[in-house]
């Protein structure tokens, strides 16, 4: 029994300590790349794209084809051996072997094949793109709980300070040194803070369910994350990530930036593909075919029905007579069978070969190969304005991240102090409060100036913070987490 009641305790315990475990930053970006349906998505399209040039490579060898078949034949027909018609039904048995080989078509499997390969590494860097993206989104929704539960706990200490200055202000007027407005305007700002506080836990939870979906983790998932200081976060100096030397670093390591280049390349390949198209094709080919029937057909006795002029005379001695053929008719006696010979030995007999080689020559049809030439060229020039704009735009979100952390600094600054300034001017006013030189207004006032002034700081902190990781995303390098 008491060994019984320890084991309980213990799995009771490592139950208790599974439901408490928390995941940090690095453990939620992690998790989402591997499970995140988006990220599993691109990957298997990537799969396809492997499978495309594993096939486009086994194409460049030699066609092997084997055909074979069985029938049975009814009433008058070809013998398939002899080539005659007969009425006789048969079993029918027939093999073929054929191969092919592509000898010289002007590079064109070549092309398609590297093509293939380019489109294949540009899936492939597509994933890792969908990754970098649910990566940033992850560490977004993890910064916003931060903040939710950062303007939580303010908006909790607000609510515990209100109340207990609620109840000193209430024992005062108690004691007929305060007014009963004093205590009605507290209790209004009470309320006020309290919805406030509702706010703020709803918002945390709000964004917690978005970092389960990036995670793809069910709603109802006992989760939690850590929550460190905002100030632990590690963050590059803003002077390590000049617009200029981020841009050179994500035309090199961005995903989307090799995507463009890749896929440019392959539209090269598939504009030489199409030009192949319009001069011939050399192929050679071979086929190896037999067969066979079988039948049993009945051989019956002939008995002499009578005879026939024959329209010829025989001359003798001078004398010339008509001649007679005799005529038959198939007697009831079964005298033997015919039968074609065993099926191995009409296999050898009929067992026939063929070589060759071919020649495909496009000449006319229906300007087919000259417009797919022509489409080719013109998915190659779209594919170059996309680097171009993509380049371009990649350079104005960089400048941009790097003035909006810049002025993320620089606010963050100034709402600090003015946050120090709002807390010298709430301990003032608390003061005099205590003292009766200042009405409850005049409190409540200066307290929800302070409070502004602390959850727009924080605000300001995080804000930097994110546009900062912003910066560190643009060099293609990954966060740092």
């Amino acid at each position: 029994m008491k060994k019984s009641f320890t084991l309980v305790l213990v799995l009771l315990v490592f139950s208790v300590a599974r439901s408490q475990d928390k995941w940090d930053l690095r453990q939620c970006v992690d998790h989402a790349v591997k499970n995140n349906i988006s990220v599993r998505q691109t990957d298997l399209q990537s799969r396809f794209s492997a499978l495309t040039y594993d096939q486009s490579k086994a194409g460049q060898l030699p066609s092997f084809n084997y055909s074979g078949s069985v029938g049975y034949r009814l009433g008058r027909s070809e013998n398939p051996t002899t080539g005659v018609l007969e009425d006789n039904n048969f079993l029918n048995i027939g093999m073929q072997l054929q191969a092919g080989v592509t000898v010289f078509n002007w590079f064109s499997r070549k092309n398609t094949i590297e093509s293939n390969r380019l489109t294949w590494e540009a899936d492939k860097e597509q994933t890792k793109k969908i990754q970098n993206d649910i990566s940033l989104n992850v560490a977004v929704a993890y910064l916003q709980i931060l903040l939710a539960r950062e303007q939580a706990n303010i908006a909790a200490a607000q609510v515990g300070l209100t109340r207990a200055q609620l109840e000193n202000t209430r024992r005062r007027v108690d004691a007929g040194s305060l007014p009963e407005l004093n205590a009605a305007e507290l209790e209004a700002q009470l309320s006020r803070d309290s919805s406030s506080l509702i706010t703020a836990q709803a918002s945390a939870v709000q964004f917690m369910l978005q970092l389960k979906s990036l995670l793809n983790l069910d709603a109802a998932k006992d989760f939690d994350i850590v929550t460190p200081p905002v100030s632990l976060i590690p963050v590059d100096p803003i002077a390590d990530l000049l617009p200029e030397a981020v841009y050179a670093s994500a035309i090199k390591f961005m995903p989307q930036q090799k995507i463009n280049d890749l896929r440019i390349q392959a539209a090269q390949k598939n504009v030489a593909v199409a030009k192949a198209g319009l001069y011939p094709s050399i192929s050679a080919f071979g086929n190896l075919s037999t067969s066979a029937i079988y039948f049993k057909r009945a051989i019956y006795n002939q008995v002499l029905s009578g005879y026939t002029n024959s329209g010829a005379r025989a001359d003798v001695n001078g004398t010339y007579y008509a001649v007679e053929v005799p005529n038959y008719t198939e007697g009831s006696t079964i005298v033997r069978y015919y039968k074609p010979g065993s099926i191995p030995k009409q296999f050898n007999t009929n067992f026939g070969q063929s070589v060759g080689v071919g020649i495909s020559v496009p000449i006319f049809n229906g300007k087919a190969a000259q417009t797919s030439w022509s489409r080719s060229k013109v998915s190659l020039q779209l594919q170059e304005l996309q680097k171009e704009q993509g380049d371009l735009q990649l350079k104005q979100d960089i400048y941009k991240a790097y003035n909006d952390a810049t002025a993320a600094l620089q606010k963050f600054n100034a709402d600090v102090k003015a946050q120090q300034t709002a807390e010298k001017a709430y301990s003032y006013a608390s003061k005099r409060y205590e003292q009766n030189l200042l009405s409850a207004y005049d409190l409540v006032t200066s307290q929800t100036n302070l409070q502004r002034a602390k959850i727009q700081a924080l605000y300001s902190q995080y804000d930097y913070v994110f546009k900062m990781k912003l910066l560190e995303f643009y060099k293609g390098q990954g966060l740092k987490l």
